[in-house]
């Protein structure tokens, strides 16, 4: 039987601690914080699902290896020292793309600006990992279709693309998180590992299903 794309990031990280307390962890820091985030038509729906964000927002970080998620849980940590919010910065940079007007006026003099290595770095990350679930969609078109739309030039104001939320989440790590994250994306292309197939089977697994194609042939019903 082939090992899944997920138990190959797995079997990287055997040197790591079993790290599900610190995700758990991390996702629950990621709520309180989510909690506080302001929208100008009022609370967001998902603001109030927290088995959704939990479920999703776990999937992501079931990927991470210890390290990375060492620096991102200091990066939330140091964001409540600093009066920071890091969910509400990541919604906030995501409006470059579906709200430009307001966020040149209202947003951008008041979030930290990131250099031209920096962003330069961010758009290779976000090359590759558009590519990865370009693939995995074609692969899983029915599970696909359940998911974000995928490239920032299908955006509209009350849809956000893969593409530019990825984009907005890359832009609050700290320095020392966004280095790490990059030599994980780096480490996977170099193994031919599909990060976005990895994350998604865990998604699955965490609504009872075993696999991806046992989860693509039940949306198909």
């Amino acid at each position: 039987m082939t090992a899944s794309s997920l138990d190959r990031i797995l079997s990287i990280h055997m040197d790591s601690p079993n790290d599900d307390d610190l995700r758990e962890q991390i996702v629950k820091h990621e709520w309180a914080q989510f909690q506080q985030v302001t929208n100008e038509g009022g609370r967001a729906n998902c603001q109030g699902n927290w088995p959704t964000f939990h479920q999703m927002r776990f999937s992501q970080f079931a990927t991470w290896p210890h390290k990375l998620l060492a620096s991102y849980s200091n990066d939330l940590d140091q964001a409540d020292t600093e009066g920071r919010n890091l969910l509400t910065e990541k919604y906030a940079r995501m409006m470059e793309s579906t709200a430009p007007d307001e966020y040149q006026k209202h947003i951008a003099p008041f979030i930290p600006k990131l250099g031209i290595e920096r962003q330069s770095q961010q758009e290779r990350i976000i090359n590759q990992q558009v590519r990865w679930a370009q693939d995995f969609r074609d692969r899983y078109p029915t599970v696909g279709q359940t998911m974000r739309v995928l490239r920032t030039a299908d955006d509209t104001p009350e849809d956000t693309s893969f593409e530019t939320y990825l984009r907005g989440e890359l832009s609050t790590y700290s320095s020392q998180t966004f280095q790490l994250y990059d030599a994980f994306i780096v480490q996977l292309a170099s193994l031919d590992i599909n990060l976005t197939e990895a994350t998604v089977l865990e998604t699955v697994r965490l609504a009872g299903y075993e696999n991806l194609d046992q989860a693509e042939a039940a949306q198909g019903i």
